[in-house]
This record gives structure tokens, sequence and C-alpha cells, in this order.
């Protein structure tokens, strides 16, 4: 049984793969079938936010860092990538490369002078340079950011495969290729002699110090690949969006991941992909619930409140958290230890059932 569960990654992806040829209808779920651009442009988000959700779980999961700037280097990513093309004039490629080196450079940068500090003054550290960021692409200097209203993508400088709702399937498979990545690198460093380290320094950082490790070098690792990832994103982004908005670089981009982490299972290795996927879907879809006319017919009371996508999205999280706590990846190990109790209670104490002893009583 454990031989054939370990095979169902590979018929999920294989089913991810195929998705873009299915016309498959899934009411209530999508507007339209499988194959259709408008779920394939939904799909592909819930992809990209289940891999930043997963590269984010690299600080809060696995290392013990509450890092309220991770959107940061995310919106670095989408901006520098954007603004390589629309102002250094760079092909596609080479703008995406430029992208990730700065963010990586950002993040080498911001999270030396934010490990400084642990606890909570690490994550207001890192709030301060989210919220600096976010002010920054807001003032608009220059004019390279575009301000509230963002700036589009040069659709010259993209790749034709690219660009046209007829190639919605394309941006949809770059959308699988880095969750794969980011699935692939995390995997990768979590299980690493780092990635043992940061373990340790999760549970207990004093007793790695004790062992004569140094783990300010072990968390600017973390910090700086779940940067790298988040960057990576931030390219892919740009591409399923056509441009780069402010709504990308604020805290509260940062907030929504660590809801996805929490709402998954943080520290888990499916957890934050699942939280990020059904976060990102449940944005999407109680947002037309809201404006449905089932919820405009019910009386103000309950009217107003449910007009309202973010009222729903919170009533989901304090739901899930209050009945399922560690997320929704620890659900099944909960479904087995119900069913282990409920098994031995009806089985009921050992030898109630069985034969009496023979011979006669004693004298």
């Amino acid at each position: 049984m454990h031989g054939s569960l370990r095979w169902w990654p590979i018929a999920l992806l294989i089913l991810l793969l195929v998705i873009p040829y299915s016309a498959l209808p899934v009411p209530g779920l999508l507007d339209g079938p499988l194959g259709s651009p408008g779920s394939l442009q939904l799909i592909a988000l819930c992809l990209l936010y289940g891999a930043l959700a997963t590269g984010y779980d690299l600080l809060l999961g696995r290392t013990g860092l509450l890092s309220f700037g991770h959107a940061l280097y995310f919106a670095t990513g989408l901006y520098a990538t954007n603004l390589g093309m629309l102002e250094l004039g760079l092909p596609f490629a080479a703008a995406a490369a430029f992208g990730v080196a700065c963010a990586v450079a950002l993040a080498l940068l911001l999270g030396s002078v934010s490990l400084r500090v642990t606890g909570i003054g690490f994550s207001m550290v890192t709030l301060a340079f989210a919220q600096a960021g976010s002010i920054l692409v807001q003032r608009n200097p220059g004019g390279i950011t575009g301000g509230e209203e963002g700036r589009s993508a040069p659709a010259g400088r993209l790749p034709s495969a690219l660009l046209g709702i007829e190639n919605t399937a394309n941006l949809y498979w770059i959308a699988l290729a880095y969750l794969v990545l980011t699935l692939a690198a995390v995997h990768w460093a979590v299980g690493s002699p780092i990635g043992r380290v940061w373990q340790g320094i999760k549970e207990n950082e004093r007793r790695v110090e004790v062992l004569g490790l140094r783990p300010y070098g072990y968390k600017l690792v973390a910090f700086v690949l779940a940067g790298a990832l988040a960057a990576v994103g931030g390219v892919v982004y740009l591409l399923l969006t056509g441009g780069a908005t402010p709504q990308a670089a604020t805290s509260d981009a940062t907030l929504s991941l660590l809801v996805m982490v929490v709402l998954g299972g943080s520290g888990t290795r499916w957890g934050p992909l699942l939280g990020g996927v059904l976060y990102t879907w449940a944005g999407h879809r109680l947002g037309d619930l809201a404006n449905s006319a089932a919820v405009a017919d019910l009386p103000a009371v309950l009217r107003v409140p449910l007009s309202q996508p973010l009222f729903l999205l919170g009533g989901l999280f304090v739901a899930v958290v209050y009945l399922l706590p560690g997320g929704l990846a620890r659900l099944p190990a909960r479904i087995r230890a119900a069913r282990s109790v409920r098994s031995a209670r009806s089985a009921g104490p050992v030898g109630a059932t069985g034969a009496r002893p023979t011979g006669g009583s004693p004298a």
C-alpha cells in the first residue's frame, strides 16, 4: 500500500500535464471546461501561489523564521524583469535573469541585516523593509514603476508563443514547471545536511550553537534560497498577468502567503502547496459567490458580510485552524488516528470475548 502511495505525485503531475487537452466540465469549481483559457489561467495562478507558499515555508516551517517581507523578493523579480525590458531594452530571457539576480542580491543584503536579530525583532525588520519597498513602488520615482496603476509588459519583448489567449496553455505549463522546480529545490534543500541544521535551528537554536555551528550562515542560506524562488515566481507572474502591479509588493501579499502555509500545514511537504492552491482558488471563486444573485436576495444581515470575499476567506481560515490544527496536510493522519481509536473501542478489552478457562475452581 505504501509503495503505491508513493506514486501519487507522479500520477498527479501527469494529470496536470494533460489538463490543457481536456474539455471536461467542472461546474462549481471553474467557470468553464478544464482546458478553456479562463480555467487554465486560474489553475496556473493556483499553481504559482502554491509554489510561492512552498518556498516561503523554507523560512517559516523549516527554519522557524517568521518573515513579513517575503513578497518583496517576489515583487523585485517582477518589477526588475519588466524594467529590464522596458528601460534597458533587454530580451525577455536576459531581463528575467536580470530580475532574479536583483532579487537574490537584495535578499542577500537585507537578509544579512535582518538576521542580526531574532524572534519578533527579525519579523519587524523584514516588515519595515517590505513597507519601504511598497512605498517606493507606489511613489513611482522617475515614472519607472507606474505607481498605483503599474506598468504593462512590452509585448514586443516577449516570445510570441506566450502572447494571446490562444497561448494560455503555454503559460500554464510554465507555471507548472515553476511548481515542479520549487518542489524539487525545497525537497533537495530540506533533505541535505543544511536542511537538517535548519530543523535543528527551528527546534533549538542554542543547541546548534553549542555543537559549534553558526546558525546565522545557515539561516542566511535559507533566506536567500527562498528569495530566489520567490523572484522566479515574480517572473512567472509577469507572464501570467502581462504586467507589474503594486499589489504584489505590499506586506499584505506576505500575509497571504502566511495564511496559505498555515492553512495547508507549516513544515509539511505538501501542505503549503495545498494551502496556496486552495486559498488562491477560493479568493477567485468566492468573489463570484459574493456577487451572485443568491447572495443578493438574502436579508441585509446576511447579505452584507457574505458579499465580502475577504469575510468568506477569513471564515474559511478560522474554520480550518479551529477544526484542523496543523493544517489540511494533517487531515489524513487525524482520520487514521480516529479510525484506530474507533476500532480499539469496538474491539473491547483484550480477552473480553475469549474462551473461559477450563477446570474446577480452586479448593
